[in-house]
Formats: C-alpha cells, structure tokens, sequence
C-alpha cells in the first residue's frame, strides 16, 4: 500500500552549472534548502522511510538535514550514474517490501498529489515500475517516452539517441519513479555501464524489468512545472518565483494584505496573522511571527526570530533582528524621513520573555538609542509546503 512506501531521495550531485562549491540540494529558496520541499512532499504522499543518497561534501548535506529524523544517508563516494546511486541503497531496498519512489532532490516544485497518483498506478497495475511522465513542447535535452501502437510503454530514449521521428515526442520522463523493491533490486544487479559516460542508467532498469517479463508502465500523472529541476542560478531563480508567489497567495488567501506582491519577499517559514498589511518593499525571512492587524512598511526588513505583536505598526526603513536569545531583539532604523510620525500613537511594542510584562517606548526613542529588547524567540509552527 502507498502509506508503506520508501523513498530514495538522490542529492549526491555537485553544483557544476551553478558554479558553486555548495552542494546542489542545499541551495536555498525562500530560506530553506531546495531538498527539504522534496521531503515535504514525500511524507504527504505517505512514505513512512526516507534514504538520501548523498556524495559531494556528504558531511555538510547531513549536517543540514540532521533536524529530520526520519532520514537516514547512504553514501555515494564516486558518482557513476543514477544507477549507481541506488545501488549503493542496497541494503535498505532489500530490507523493505512494498514500493519505491525515487525522486531528484533537485525538483522542489513537486506535488504531493502526483506522488500519490504514481504510487497508486503501481499498485494498481502491479507493476515492477511505473515512470512518471509529463506533456511539454519545451523537451529539448529530456529523455522522450516511446510508446508502441497499443499506447503502452516501450522505452526511454535520451534525446542524444533519438531519431528526428523520436525528437518530436511531447511526452517526457520527469525523473520520478515508483518502483517494486525487490523488482529493483534484481535490475540493478543486470544494468551494465555500457555507454559513454561508462555510467549506470537507472533509466535501463525498466527495459530489465521488461525483458523478464514483468509490467512496466509509463503514467502521466504530473505537470510540467513539477519536472523542473534546478541546474543553473536561473533556473534557481525561476523556480524561487514560483514558490514565492504560491507563499504571498497563501497569506493573502488566508487574511493577509500584501500591496504589492511583486516587490515582496516573504520566506516560507513566516507566520502572519489576518488583517495585517504589508507595504511594498518589505522583506520577512526567518522564522518571523507576524500577530494581527498589524502594519508592516514600506521598506521594512525583519530577519529571523522575531515575533510582531498584534496591532503593532513598523515604519518605513526599520531593520529588526534578533541578537543571540540571551540579549534579545534588536530595532535599528537605516534611516528614517524627517518630520515622521507613527499613524496611530508613535510607539511600537515588543514582547519580553517574561510572560507577564509588555514594554512600551516611543518609536523614535528606540530607533535613536537603537536599543535592545528581550523578546520571545518564537519558532514557525509549520513549514510551507508548495
């Protein structure tokens, strides 16, 4: 069934395009490491174990994902192909009966319901493998799926190796598999590294699965959004746009003014509560807590663990941030237009973390002396998930 499934998460890779000694997978977008909305998604759909395969700078993508518990790593010392790197999952596949999805740590976009979907078309076909497949005239350099006259599965083809007939083919592989385990494990022990790159193709696991007997399907159960890896800094910024727009309709959706979403940045793990109004050219990233009606800007940026009580209003070109949690918040104004008032009563107010007290001071006050408050160093309840 689709709530015992395993996931391997692939994040061996180097930064290569990107130009960047960073691991790929720890790339940030809207404050969190692009992996991490790949694990989101992979516990919606019901997997109950997840595996990265990791490899360049292994220590430091464990150290990343160290918070989640229910990750384990295998290790990829040589990166020898997408085969390769489930071949090193070995012992977790042999170990675990039921299906397998195998999924780019690359693919932040994904959707919980197309996962879902996949894992379902394996179960109810049977199949030794389902790949999942998506529609799109932009396929230049993706691997087309071949099917036969009945409209079943026949192959994968690498663009490379393609005729001019096969180029034409809309329909792609995403890179997203759910497969039987044990089935897999019997195909990695036959794919060979007879191309090329001298590389193992886990894209010739299927054709094994095949040549055995076994059913192979192709579902085209995702968009094409979703099969968007991120390879370079543009497309890194493409797909960053993507979800910050899901984040500002979420807010919006759920009470909260944003004027002008197109000159907003707010991170995934912000917190705002209804009735707040967020001015242009604010930037809210950290675990920020935002209370009701509020006013926020214009050109306000609040970093980290700051919590924002209800009916507070920030003036333009204020900065807060939190010192270390034993000195409190810190209020810093850039700069500040002469002759400015606060359109209620001049003040702002910042929780101790006494439970108790509340400390008032005028804006200006604050701004001039730059002082510092003990404030609750508050923690997002729930991640966004796209």
């Amino acid at each position: 069934m689709a709530g015992a499934a395993l996931a391997i998460i692939l994040a061996a890779g180097k930064s290569t395009r990107m130009k960047s000694a960073q691991p790929k997978v720890l790339h940030e977008i809207c404050g969190r490491p692009m992996i991490e909305y790949v694990l989101d998604v992979a516990r919606l759909a019901g997997v109950t174990r997840i595996v990265a395969v990791v490899g360049h700078r292994a220590d430091l993508v464990r150290s990343k994902l160290s918070p989640h518990s229910d990750v384990e790593f295998t290790l990829q010392s040589e990166q020898k192909g997408t085969g390769h790197a489930l071949m090193m999952c070995r012992e977790q596949l042999a170990s675990h009966q039921g299906s397998v999805l195998v999924l780019a740590g690359d693919t932040p976009l994904l959707r919980s319901q197309s996962l879902m979907a996949l894992l379902q078309s394996r179960e109810q076909l049977n199949a030794a493998a389902v790949i999942g497949t998506t529609d799109t005239e932009w396929n230049h350099g993706l691997g087309r799926i071949v099917r036969d006259h009945h409209g079943q599965f026949e192959r994968i083809i690498e663009e490379r190796d393609a005729t001019e007939e096969q180029r034409s083919i809309r329909e792609i592989n995403t890179g997203c598999y759910a497969f039987d385990s044990q089935s897999l494990v019997m195909a990695l022990d036959q794919i060979r590294p007879d191309n090329n790159q001298a590389e193992y193709y886990l894209t010739d696991c299927p054709l094994v699965m095949k040549r055995e007997g076994k059913t192979v399907a192709a579902a085209k159960v995702f968009d094409v959004s979703e099969a968007m890896g991120v390879n370079t800094r543009i497309q890194l910024a493409d797909v960053t746009r993507t979800i910050q727009q899901a984040i500002l309709a979420r807010l919006m959706t759920a009470g909260v003014t944003i004027v002008s979403p197109e000159t907003t940045f707010i991170d995934a793990r912000v917190q705002i509560a209804a009735d707040t109004v967020i001015l242009p050219f604010t930037s809210v990233s950290g675990p920020a807590v935002i209370g009701p009606d509020c006013r926020i800007g214009p050109q306000v940026v609040i970093e980290g663990a700051v919590t924002i009580p209800a009916g507070s209003v920030i003036p333009p070109f204020t900065h807060l941030q939190p010192w270390p949690v034993s000195i409190g918040i810190r209020l810093r104004s850039e700069s500040k237009p002469d002759g400015w008032r606060d359109p209620s009563d001049d003040t702002l107010e910042v929780l101790r973390t006494s439970p108790a007290v509340r400390l008032r001071k005028p804006f200006q006050e604050m701004a001039n002396a730059s002082c510092s408050l003990r404030a609750s160093a508050s923690r997002s309840m729930s991640d966004f998930v796209l």
